[in-house]
């Protein structure tokens, strides 16, 4: 699932690739700006805002968001896609490399200060130099009677945390996700832990939070229903959690780990 880490990750992956060099080729394959031809102008920067990937290309942005089941790849002259082509949402071409973004959720090209608007609502970055843990930390504490597990997936609180790191924070914790933020203790704790658990997968090809990367054991709870919890050996329970204005997602827990 696509979280802080995998968008910083990615970024990391296509500077090497883009920066510096000229597009040959720019095909944007969705109808509002199928017009647009970045073509001749120089990538100046790939960067990564949270879950947002923005590629800024001679006075333009690319804007994307993978959501669920986005992502970019980079193939060499003649290497096949390892995704169907109907599912392309943008191809950019430099000397002896294509870059392709599949099934990505937001795809728009924007005027740096309309970009800059589109991300205007994100709080801090754990992986950003935005960072700012009292910032975090008291975003988080603006609601107290919220389900923690809600405020941390607010972007507006903290920008990166999606559905595995909620629930790995709140097994990290001893806090069940549904515990309202004002039960929850320091907040600049928790905010703390978010970078601890964003930063470790940094640079990662397998996201583990647990410390033990082996299948079915690289995170505590996260999609592990009925499996033993690795800390006390209960029984790992699945839920929904959801509200007003949040859509319902799943969360896991250890009921003994997290009363």
């Amino acid at each position: 699932m696509p979280e802080g880490d995998t968008v910083h990750n990615l970024a990391a992956r296509l500077r090497p690739v883009l920066v510096g060099r000229g597009l040959t080729g720019c095909d944007i394959r969705v109808p509002r700006f199928a017009t647009v031809d970045l073509t001749g102008r120089t990538v100046d920067a790939v960067t990564a805002r949270g879950k947002h990937l923005l590629f800024a290309i001679g006075g333009a942005v690319i804007h994307s968001h993978l959501m669920m089941e986005g992502d970019w790849h980079v193939y060499r002259p003649g290497e096949r896609w390892r995704r169907r082509a109907h599912t392309a949402r943008a191809v950019l071409a430099v000397a002896g490399a294509q870059v392709v973004g599949f099934s990505l959720g937001i795809l728009e090209v924007l005027t740096p200060a309309e970009a800059d608007g589109a991300l205007a609502h994100l709080g801090p970055d754990p992986l950003g130099p935005d960072w700012d843990p009292a910032v975090a930390a008291s975003n988080l504490a603006a609601e107290p009677g919220r389900p923690v597990g809600l405020a941390l997936l607010d972007q507006r609180n903290l920008a990166g945390v999606g559905n595995v790191y909620r629930n790995e924070l709140c097994f990290l914790r001893g806090t069940h996700p549904a515990t309202p933020v004002g039960e929850c203790g320091d907040t600049r704790a928790w905010a703390d832990g978010a970078a601890r658990l964003l930063r470790a997968d940094l640079g990662r090809s397998r996201r583990v939070t647990s410390g033990i990367d082996r299948n079915g054991m690289r995170a505590f709870v996260y999609d592990r229903a009925r499996r033993p919890c690795l800390r006390c050996g209960t029984v790992i329970r699945a839920g929904i959690l959801g509200g007003t204005g949040d859509p319902e997602r799943s969360i896991w827990w250890c009921p003994r780990c997290q009363p």
